[in-house]
């Protein structure tokens, strides 16, 4: 589905990318796993289209997108729930969801986008008419993942989704990753618990110092040497 090749990227003279190769699968969870200032925030933004960069590739279900605007690479069927949520705070709930279908297509069903999410996260139905602002931090995760997916995305991109959780919501996070890629959705999430994202995840890529060093099914990345004694603590 998606497809990157030897992709380069730099804020001024400082390289944030280099020669990052990687591939999501229709259909799977793929973790991007990886220190702070690895890279990974900016891969996601590369893809979006908010950032440029100035080698390599990116295509998506066979189509360039290279050069396309951030509207356009949504239209595809590409979304970003970018790291910290940020959510629109004075404004409801509900005005929330209704901003993420803002393209043509998905204003067409908005109605049952909305009832997909109010049963996917029933809480937020509870707090349709709160402003979004003054939600707990896990139901203001809830709300940007909600918002994700009213584009009605075929590629669903989270990133540090755990962030200022505690471990009982990050549990139950992970778990409605897994139920939102029963639904047909194919995620790629970004993570610095990579316990949990290996265990969710079909596919993992280990990224350092803006390069992937590691790659391959999560069962193998989880009993790597390295992968043990720097990520996962044994």
């Amino acid at each position: 589905m998606l497809n990157i090749q030897q992709v380069d990227a730099y804020y001024g003279d400082f390289q944030a990318l280099r020669d990052v190769n990687l591939e999501v699968t229709e259909g799977k969870i793929v973790a991007l796993l990886g220190p702070n200032a690895a890279g990974k925030t900016t891969l996601l933004s590369a893809i979006s289209g908010m950032i440029p960069y100035r080698e390599g590739n990116i295509s998506f279900q066979g189509q360039h997108i290279n050069a396309m605007l951030p509207e356009d690479i949504v239209s595809l069927g590409i979304a970003l729930v970018p790291e910290g949520r940020r959510l629109f705070g004075t404004l409801t709930v509900l005005e929330n969801l209704e901003m993420g279908a803002y393209s043509k297509h998905a204003r067409k069903n908005l109605r049952k986008n909305l009832d997909k999410m109010f049963e996917l996260f029933p809480i937020l139905k509870e707090r349709s008419s709160q402003q979004a602002g003054s939600l707990s931090g896990g139901e203001q995760q809830m709300c940007a993942i909600a918002r994700g997916l009213m584009t009605e995305p075929r590629l669903l991109m989270i990133d540090e989704m755990s962030l200022g959780l505690s471990p009982v919501l990050v549990k139950h996070m992970f778990n409605m990753v897994s139920e939102i890629a029963n639904t047909g959705v194919t995620i790629l999430l970004v993570e610095q618990q990579v316990n949990h994202a290996l265990k969710v995840a079909d596919e993992a890529y280990i990224m350092e110092k803006g390069h992937v060093v590691l790659s391959g099914p999560s069962a193998q990345i989880a009993n790597d040497d390295y992968v043990k004694k720097v990520y996962l603590g044994k």
